[in-house]
């Protein structure tokens, strides 16, 4: 992670000096340009990632169906599930490689900005010095209100007249990840950083764009 957090503090550093050849050198704006051109470059990966999750899930109530039938009948259960992935055209790994090749980068940028040695001016909008906390919170509540909505576009949506397949422990999970995440996300973000925290809410607001932009492409091909 050391080499992965250098590599991104050379980006910064690289976006910045170049944003200052058209008069706009500013480490917030180096941050802000980073990220979006690291999400665009993940967005394959993204895609397959969030594509092989949302089939997992929408196969879901069936798997449960599947394994109360067949609870005590580890082989058929097996047989049955495999027959259920082939038949929707899912498998339940794809979804894994993507994430383990994000996952490294993403940790990456997360400490190189959070340990970013700002040299020269470190102001952005509001802020004078985005090596230090939002002063004012407001980073803290956009990126509480940015996390909830990429949590909401990730969760199944339930269609009409459907049953909610989770049980009350499934209904309780849900709304956990829905609120307390959000809440815990823009809790954490009053003492980060500012940088890290602009980071995290254009990642943020990359993840609804590209969410959205697949959920157009789907609904028009059906």
């Amino acid at each position: 992670m050391e080499f992965l957090g250098h590599l991104v503090g050379q980006l910064i550093t690289l976006i910045y000096h170049f944003l200052g050849n058209f008069g706009l050198a500013n480490y917030g704006l180096a941050i802000v340009l980073m990220t979006v051109i690291i999400k665009i470059i993940l967005f394959p990966l993204s895609k397959k990632q969030i594509e092989s999750t949302k089939a997992m899930m929408a196969i879901q109530p069936k798997m449960k169906a599947i394994q109360e039938k067949y609870k005590d009948d580890k082989e058929r259960l097996n047989v049955e599930l495999a027959k259920l992935y082939q038949e929707n055209h899912v498998n339940p790994l794809a979804g894994c490689l993507p994430l383990l090749i994000q996952m490294p980068i993403l940790f990456g940028i997360y400490y190189g900005v959070r340990d970013f040695h700002y040299e020269g001016p470190a102001n952005f909008l509001w802020m004078q010095n985005i090596a230090n906390p939002d002063p004012i919170y407001v980073l803290a509540v956009l990126s509480a209100l940015s996390t909830f909505i990429v949590t909401k576009q990730t969760m199944p949506k339930k269609q009409p007249g459907e049953k909610d397949q989770g049980g009350i422990m499934g209904m309780m999970q849900g709304q956990m990840m829905l609120y307390f995440m959000p809440l815990f996300i823009g809790y954490m973000s009053i003492s980060f950083p500012a940088g890290l925290v602009i980071y995290w809410i254009v990642m943020n607001l990359m993840q609804i764009l590209q969410q959205a932009y697949m959920d157009r492409i789907a609904k028009a091909n059906h």
